[in-house]
């Protein structure tokens, strides 16, 4: 390797790592603003947080990646364009392309890796973190009583306290409504308690003080029911928080999932569904066929005969007497309406679900292959525009770099969406928006290679007034026509 490939590669990766660090840490940050309030108030541990936000990291390498790849590569070039640093190089004698050719391999490197880490390991953090992310959302809120609010968070119970205190565990004014017990209500009304959890933290025991308990049990309708009132001076209400614990959802639930496999695992997922495709056609014809007398009767030749008809006869219905036509008439109409109904409804929504998996699992296999490719066109996007700009920093570079991945990450979106309805194949739909940047990429790397000055205000000036003095001139010429 040459000091060159070593000093571009060089000047290459530290804004690289540094983009691709900071952009991960926005989109955590996207993350974690979306869900917070499944994650606030539910008593998670640290560790259970920490290991959803590196499942998560995982998942989001996939936006980070080519983003890093085409900023770094416009602040890689536009600081050396901005140092002359390109202008002596090309002085020497060494073209553009034999600049960009070391980071065109790495490149091509980060994009294997990329696919490699498509394929294996993404799949691995969409099975723990989604599956983890499951388990979060579907845990309670902890147990958080707060004045004057009905909590119902705890099955069978309704609790309310009139004044909390300070210590936030003596409470006034407390009614507590029991339906734990599906042959009486219970109601329990105290003027003050202490709420207190155990020291394993699976139960919390309410100590009540000087109150009423009133108790109706039975709900036969003709027999009368008894009323109970108790008084109490001192009473223990003892509440069960397992309710409130976080248990894992077993893993296998979700190996299934689209999400979870690597590209082996989603042809053959995609062959098994390809095969159940004839299901619904013979369960439509299974049910169907034996509700329809005539049909087994069915002659495979009658269509070569001619069966005569008689003159006065112009339909058939015209066979039936006018005694038994009404009730002809009514069962064909069930008939049709329950075979529509029950059976053809229910096959083509079948059909359409397994044609959807098929499209869901080749959006999810072309996508493994996509983020490579999208980390080299973005590149021959930013290196060359980078060239052209002439600008390093984080300011211009930046401006073009969220441009360019704005306009990838929207064609991304809507064609992926467009394959998910059906609208266009599932492989046009994913490289769509590498089939649109392609031609850019191509056009900016023409324009480096000549020293174009397609970003320069002074360029656009000139041409502008070169424009203006040709028009004066044209304007001029067809007036002095018209007064001739």
């Amino acid at each position: 390797m040459k000091k060159l490939d070593k000093m571009i590669i060089k000047a290459f990766l530290g804004p690289f790592v540094i983009t691709f660090f900071i952009t991960l840490f926005v989109l955590i940050m996207q993350f974690l603003w979306k869900y917070i309030d499944d994650l606030v108030g539910k008593g998670l541990e640290l560790g259970i947080i920490l290991k959803l936000l590196g499942y998560m990291s995982t998942q989001m390498v996939p936006l980070a990646l080519p983003l890093a790849i085409l900023l770094s590569s416009i602040m890689t070039f536009g600081n050396l364009g901005e140092n002359f640093e390109l202008v002596a190089l090309k002085s020497a004698g060494i073209s553009l392309m034999r600049f960009m050719q070391p980071l065109i391999i790495l490149s091509g490197i980060i994009a294997v890796l990329a696919f490699l880490f498509s394929n294996y390991v993404i799949p691995w953090a969409n099975l723990h973190g989604d599956s983890l992310l499951y388990d979060i959302r579907n845990l309670k809120h902890g147990f958080n009583i707060r004045p004057g609010v009905f909590f119902t968070e705890l099955e069978g119970y309704a609790i309310r306290v009139g004044e909390k205190a300070p210590d936030g565990k003596t409470i006034y004014h407390v009614v507590i409504y029991d339906r734990s017990v599906s042959t009486s209500d219970k109601l329990i009304l105290a003027e003050r308690g202490v709420m207190e959890q155990s020291p394993n933290k699976r139960y919390v025991i309410f100590t009540l003080f000087n109150g009423w308990e009133y108790e109706e049990r039975g709900f036969r309708p003709d027999v009368k029911n008894d009323f109970v009132r108790v008084h109490f001076k001192r009473f223990e209400k003892i509440f069960d928080l397992s309710s409130f614990a976080f248990t894992r959802t077993p893993i296998q639930l979700f190996a299934g999932s689209y999400q979870m496999l690597n590209v082996k695992q989603l042809d053959q997922a995609i062959d098994s569904i390809r095969k159940q495709l004839d299901d619904p056609g013979r369960r439509v014809q299974a049910e169907i066929t034996p509700q329809y007398a005539f049909y087994t009767w069915n002659d495979t030749g009658w269509l070569h005969h001619s069966v005569p008809v008689p003159t006065h006869v112009h339909r058939f219905i015209e066979t039936i007497p006018d005694s038994v036509l009404p009730y002809v008439l009514q069962r064909i109409q069930m008939n049709i309406q329950q075979d529509q109904n029950v059976v053809l409804q229910v096959a083509a929504q079948n059909y359409q679900d397994l044609i959807d998996s098929i499209h869901k699992h080749q959006i999810e296999w072309n996508r493994k292959f996509t983020l490579s490719f999208a980390c080299m066109v973005l590149f021959l996007i930013g290196a060359p525009l980078g060239s052209i700009i002439r600008k390093g920093g984080l300011g211009t570079p930046l401006v073009f770099a969220v441009g360019f991945f704005v306009i990838y990450n929207v064609i991304s979106t809507i064609g992926e969406k467009l394959a998910r309805n059906g609208v266009v194949a599932p492989w046009f739909g994913m490289w769509l928006a590498t089939m649109i940047l392609v031609p850019i990429a191509v056009f900016l790397v023409y324009k480096a290679l000549n020293d174009s000055q397609l970003f320069n205000k002074e360029f656009y000036y000139r041409l502008g007034k070169q424009f203006r003095q040709s028009f004066k001139a044209f304007a001029h010429t067809w007036l002095w026509r018209e007064k001739s």
